[in-house]
């Protein structure tokens, strides 16, 4: 844990944050703000500060999100539903009740796709 927040304080892996890409091995991935699907943005900037960031991402169904990182965050759902996600840990299907929350201290990498029948939208409060 210390060693992950030694990393994300690093001043080489906060450059990369600011400029929206980390480094994964020989892939450049996106932060959630700069990666979409099929072209499109899904989150939207709501609100920056020196220390965080405030994302609005919307999926309806079908849509999802690229492969992209975040640093350390806390998400909201404002309106829940069913996510595939794929990572490190490999793929699954998360069912997410609308007003569920969570805190991360980071994801290296993962990308989700709605797979449900009705649009899911988080609040995503990233640290900077």
């Amino acid at each position: 844990m210390h060693r992950l927040i030694a990393l994300l304080a690093s001043p080489v892996v906060l450059l990369a944050i600011a400029a929206g890409c980390v480094t994964a091995g020989n892939v450049s991935l996106p932060s959630a703000l700069e990666a979409g699907w099929e072209g499109e943005r899904v989150c939207e900037l709501r609100h920056q500060s020196d220390t965080h960031r405030v994302l609005r991402c919307a999926f309806p169904p079908g849509v999802g999100h690229e492969r992209h990182f975040h640093p350390a965050h806390y998400g909201y759902a404002l309106s829940g539903g069913t996510m595939r996600i794929t990572d490190a840990g490999g793929t699954r299907t998360v069912d997410l009740a609308t007003g569920a929350d969570y805190s991360s201290d980071g994801t290296p990498w993962h990308e989700v796709v709605n797979v449900g029948e009705t649009p899911v939208i988080y609040l995503i409060v990233e640290e900077l």
